[in-house]
């Protein structure tokens, strides 16, 4: 390899830290001067669906259309490439320009968090650096899995110091089992927290004590944590977690940004009676019909929802009269 391109590898993370740092006085996001970046994660994120044409093609004019839309509801930010994203299914260069168009398109006080969980670390490194050129402001890392029997906490907490170590933006964590089969453990998690430039978790997995006892192990460190599904956002903020990354944020947002401000408000009855409307869409759209589900609900909410890229396959008519209902019987349709 050339001299002058193994050059340019190495100063790649420092161009990109120092093209991120003035990208934040940009948008408000002060760095104290003698620290490390310190962002405040307290609020709702959806994760946002790629939207395809009709021949599995990235829409780019229809995600601008529905990140329009989003700009009139109080987000924190928007979560890009995530699970809810297909990110599985998408080529690197694509991740890449839908990073750089939610970028263009984003208030310049909404954060933007991007996936670049790759499975070897040096995919990752790579990834997250291009995510930070691209515009992200914090890079959410998911577990790598393919050899989950040799993710023991020695690797995968080697695996995230490095990355954080390279990253030239903050990076959150990303546990989700249902996805992955592998829960990052809590030793992991505790250790992580230490890091300067690891900065929370989002957790999917669904077990409110686990999220407690997480928020207790690090309260001495910069880190926050992160509910990953809006059936247990209430439950994750009663025991200290500072916002969530909800899937059906893309569909019911107004009404989980109002969740969102009764439980800090400590409006505990009109928030349980709220969270009470929103488990069973929620579950609809996640752990029974899936992203299908979540594009088709997106229709029905003026969005555009479109279809997925296969092998992921459309729902059938009697799952859509099902979704449609289960959304009926708590009063959203």
């Amino acid at each position: 390899m050339a001299f002058s391109t193994l050059l340019a590898s190495s100063l790649r993370p420092t161009l990109a830290a120092l093209h991120w740092a003035a990208c934040r006085q940009c948008r408000g996001l002060s760095t104290p001067q003698g620290s490390e970046p310190s962002l405040n994660l307290g609020g709702i994120f959806p994760p946002l669906a790629t939207p395809f044409s009709p021949t599995q093609e990235v829409d780019y004019a229809q995600l601008e259309g529905n990140l329009r839309r989003y700009a009139s509801i109080p987000f924190r930010g928007l979560v890009v490439l995530g699970s809810n994203g297909e990110y599985p299914y998408l080529a690197s260069h694509e991740r890449v320009e839908v990073v750089s168009c939610v970028r263009r398109a984003l208030p310049r006080d909404r954060l933007l968090l991007a996936g670049s969980g790759c499975e070897s670390t040096q995919a990752t490194i790579e990834l997250t650096v291009s995510m930070a050129e691209a515009g992200a402001d914090v890079a959410l890392v998911v577990t790598p899995c393919y050899y989950r029997g040799a993710m023991s906490t020695a690797a995968l907490v080697h695996h995230y110091t490095e990355v954080g170590d390279a990253s030239p933006i903050p990076v959150v964590l990303y546990s989700v089992p249902a996805n992955t089969g592998l829960d990052l453990p809590m030793e992991a998690v505790i250790t992580l927290a230490q890091h300067p430039n690891i900065i929370g978790i989002k957790d999917s997995g669904g077990d409110i004590t686990r999220m407690g006892l997480m928020v207790h192990k690090t309260r001495q460190e910069d880190f926050q944590v992160l509910a990953g599904s809006a059936s247990f956002l209430l439950a994750s903020y009663a025991v200290g977690a500072s916002g969530g990354v909800c899937a059906l944020a893309n569909v019911l947002g107004d009404p989980l940004c109002q969740l969102d401000h009764l439980c800090r408000k400590g409006q505990w009855q009109e928030a349980r009676d709220l969270q009470h409307r929103l488990i069973e869409p929620n579950m609809a759209v996640t752990r029974q019909f899936g992203i299908p589900g979540l594009k088709k609900a997106m229709e029905w909410f003026g969005y555009y929802g479109g279809p997925c890229r296969a092998p992921l396959a459309p729902l059938s008519p009697a799952q859509v009269e099902e979704l449609r209902s289960t959304f009926s019987a708590n009063g959203w349709l």
